[in-house]
């Protein structure tokens, strides 16, 4: 998926002519955290129900304020990784999605992206979860893929993230077409590989629920 399918098309841009008190109705009314401030097609940055309260002045217009994060955008074309990664960097939980001639084209929020992720075949196919911790010298994916495969398996997905108890490690989040991992489990334990975490999918009554403890688990949020 990209940024110009992922558009959030019910959250407006505010004006720098706009007041206070109308940013403050709207972050209530779509739920936001922050909301962009948009001159003439140009993204401005982003106004928070924070900024606005420590100014104490409601009736202010959006043009007085020290906006934050102007950077936090990315192009039409970016995938939802890219994304995902512009607002950790910015610490948002929106984008500003910009044209090629950086024009302002709409936002994209969090929740966006993990509904659209939610139904993702990597997502929604049956499996299972293991999660494992190396040193970042030692990731070979098609090593690991090979082991896996040797149990009649397949990895749907996978996902790496700096370990941030040790810079030197990663924790590898892999999504496996089976429930029942044991075999490779044992598999890649006997191949001094270090299963720290491992998720089945469970009974149909509980499905709705755990499918989303499993996304979050999944995601590491």
């Amino acid at each position: 998926m990209t940024a110009e399918e992922l558009i959030n098309h019910m959250i407006p841009p505010l004006k720098v002519t706009d007041d206070a008190h109308k940013a403050i109705v709207w972050m209530e009314e779509f739920r936001c955290n922050h909301l962009p401030v948009v001159d003439n097609g140009h993204l401005l940055g982003f106004i928070s129900e924070d900024i606005i309260l420590e100014s104490n002045d409601i009736e202010r217009n959006l043009a007085d304020f020290d906006l934050v994060a102007p950077q936090c955008t990315v192009p039409l074309a970016a995938h939802f990784y890219d994304i995902l990664k512009v607002a950790g960097d910015n610490k948002l939980q929106i984008v500003a999605v910009l044209n090629d001639d950086n024009q302002y084209v709409g936002v994209i929020t969090l929740q966006d992206i993990l509904a659209t992720f939610a139904q993702s075949a990597s997502v929604q196919m049956p499996g299972a979860i293991i999660v494992l911790s190396m040193d970042l010298v030692d990731y070979s994916l098609a090593e690991i893929s090979r082991y896996v495969e040797e149990n009649n398996a397949k990895i749907i997905s996978s996902t790496m993230v700096e370990d941030p108890m040790d810079k030197g490690k990663i924790k590898l989040t892999l999504k496996i077409n089976q429930v029942d991992i044991k075999r490779i489990v044992a598999t890649l334990e006997r191949f001094n590989y270090r299963v720290i975490a491992r998720y089945k999918e469970t009974k149909h009554e509980d499905h709705e629920k755990e499918k989303i403890d499993l996304l979050l688990r999944y995601l590491e949020i």
